[in-house]
């Protein structure tokens, strides 16, 4: 079976991740390896890469397409266990790494697990098939209040209140097993006039592979761990592809940058925090016209960066 990869922002995060030949780093969404082999093109023999990724599938990609370089350590977790993963490896410290968030091409592309409202399958959407919570359950389980919340804060869906009715009503007569029965139900809570040229599935299939893989709820304690485990000038690069996600991203690096937590009406400093990072990138970098023309998935997507101080 072929992975494909598109490797979004590759140039920009490459530059910005300022590999030095014989450090370490990690691409926490490995992937089809994309961003991870020009990383260990960067690097040389005496470094070492540490791929992660929850996606079996694509690990054993990436075992074979990184199989040319030395010193390639792929784990299967999730990013978010970076501390479990490096204390596995026996490495205290790192110098880079990338998340690239969201859901792969591959994923997209691969009908069977249930991420594309454009295939028929399964309502699944779990990067890492060990786990028991799927979309399907969601559908089916969740009370009508934990649906609209889940499609009004992950989907930022303005009729998430009607679609969650019309799943709750549907899901009394009969199970929701697959996407296209979904994407039926959508097309009928969703007037015809409001979607105009976007796919009435879009928002809402977005919010529940956020829920199923909890991509929101890891993240803020993720970028902390990462940033404790960066060495002096070590880089911290993130991928980001809906303004949710990039709204915790800014909020927590500029927590970071910032040090003093005390009140603003304090005159002075009293809790002794100091800044962990400084901002790299004050605005998000975007992808250029022409790479959107090429893969019209990166049209979203911006990449913020810090540095350890």
């Amino acid at each position: 079976m072929e992975f494909k990869h598109i490797s979004v922002l590759l140039n920009e995060c490459i530059d910005n991740l300022n590999i030095r030949e014989n450090k370490i780093y990690v691409d926490g969404t490995t992937g089809g390896a994309g961003h991870s082999k020009e990383i260990c093109k960067s690097m040389n023999d005496s470094g070492m890469f540490i791929g992660i990724d929850q996606d079996e599938n694509a690990l054993a990609v990436a075992k074979e397409r990184l199989s040319e370089f030395e010193n390639v350590k792929l784990v299967r977790d999730n990013f978010s266990n970076i501390n479990r993963v490096l204390d596995g490896l026996d490495v205290e410290k790192i110098d880079g790494m990338l998340l690239d968030l969201g859901v792969s091409s591959h994923q997209l592309d691969e009908a069977s697990r249930g991420f594309s409202y454009r295939f028929d399958a399964e309502l699944d959407m779990r990067m890492d098939n060990r786990q028991n919570l799927t979309a399907k359950y969601i559908v089916n389980n969740y009370s009508e209040d934990e649906l609209e919340r889940i499609l009004r804060d992950y989907g930022e869906e303005k009729w998430s209140r009607r679609i969650a009715k019309f799943i709750v009503e549907f899901r009394a007569k009969e199970e929701i097993n697959t996407t296209f029965e979904l994407v039926d139900i959508l097309k009928r809570a969703i007037p015809k006039a409001a979607r105009m040229d976007k796919h009435p599935g879009k928002r809402t299939f977005q919010a529940l592979r956020i829920e199923v893989n909890n991509e929101i709820g890891i993240l803020e304690n993720t970028i902390k761990s990462i940033v404790e485990r960066l060495n002096p000038k070590g880089r911290l690069c993130i991928i980001t592809f809906h303004s949710l996600e990039d709204r915790v991203v800014k909020n927590v690096f500029k927590e970071l940058a910032t040090g003093c937590k005390c009140p603003k009406e304090i005159p002075m400093c009293i809790c002794g925090e100091t800044p962990k990072v400084k901002i790299i990138t004050r605005k998000a970098i975007l992808p250029t016209d022409e790479e959107v023309e090429h893969n019209l998935r990166s049209r979203s997507a911006k990449l913020r960066v810090i540095e350890k101080i």
